[in-house]
């Protein structure tokens, strides 16, 4: 009987280790005597025990940032930048058979991708088109990685950190600009009311009791403040007969 309930227990237990179930995002990269038979998953499988090996594989999305890494932009100057990676495992016998960790070989290819790109492009490409710099990494790096089986779907860099200096230079030249914005709307606003005073003037000499109107539109304004200040134009004409006597 010992012999009996020893060998329906190693049964039970070798029965036990040759049964796999698998998730719906997991796949079981199978291993015979060392050589490769498939991918199995998911569900329910069996494995002939110490002969069969089984890799897991997910086939989710993984999202992997990319550490600052230390780049000389173009126009040399230093600059942090680190970036985000989305991808996924599209075959799993591939990435298991091509590569020997294709985390650690996807994190190591988006570092120097980044580095490489970044220090092609100058620094005001990189602050204005980050967009065209994120689709430029992906595809570089999606064309590295596919021969391990991975599909690199989106490189998004997430953020540039630039030495104090050059912050405070990128301030002042901004000022600078506002600032000359400011004097050539300033410029515009005159040279058109500029304008706008010439066509009244031409106007006003052709019909001078339009002259009068507007005397009479300004005591009207100046009466409005609730001021004891009256202003009353005379005009000029009135005074004619006394300046022709002396």
């Amino acid at each position: 009987m010992p012999i009996i309930t020893t060998i329906v227990v190693l049964g039970v237990l070798l029965l036990i280790s040759a049964v796999r179930v698998l998730r719906e995002y997991e796949r079981g990269v199978i291993f015979r005597l060392g050589r490769l038979i498939g991918a199995k998953g998911p569900g329910l499988f069996f494995l002939i025990p110490f002969i069969d090996r089984m890799v897991k594989v997910s086939l989710r999305t993984v999202v992997m940032d990319v550490p600052p890494q230390d780049v000389i932009t173009r126009d040399n100057v230093s600059v942090q930048v680190n970036a985000v990676v989305y991808f996924r495992v599209i075959n799993p016998e591939t990435a298991v058979v091509e590569v020997e960790n294709y985390l650690y070989a996807t994190s190591q290819l988006s570092q120097t991708t980044l580095r490489s790109i970044v220090g092609q492009v100058e620094l005001d490409d990189l602050l204005a088109k980050r967009e065209k710099i994120n689709k430029e990494l992906q595809r570089i790096i999606d064309l590295h990685s596919d021969p391990w089986g991975i599909k690199v779907s989106l490189v998004e860099i997430k953020h540039i950190d630039l030495p104090i200096e050059m912050k405070r230079a990128m301030a002042r030249q901004a000022e600078a600009e506002r600032e000359r914005r400011s004097k050539i709307i300033n410029a515009e606003g005159e040279y058109q009311a500029a304008e706008k005073l010439m066509e009244a003037a031409k106007i006003i000499s052709q019909y001078p009791v339009a002259l009068q109107l507007r005397f009479l539109q300004t005591l009207t304004e100046v009466a409005s403040e609730n001021n004891s200040t009256t202003i009353f134009p005379v005009p000029v004409d009135l005074f004619k007969p006394f300046l022709e006597k002396k």
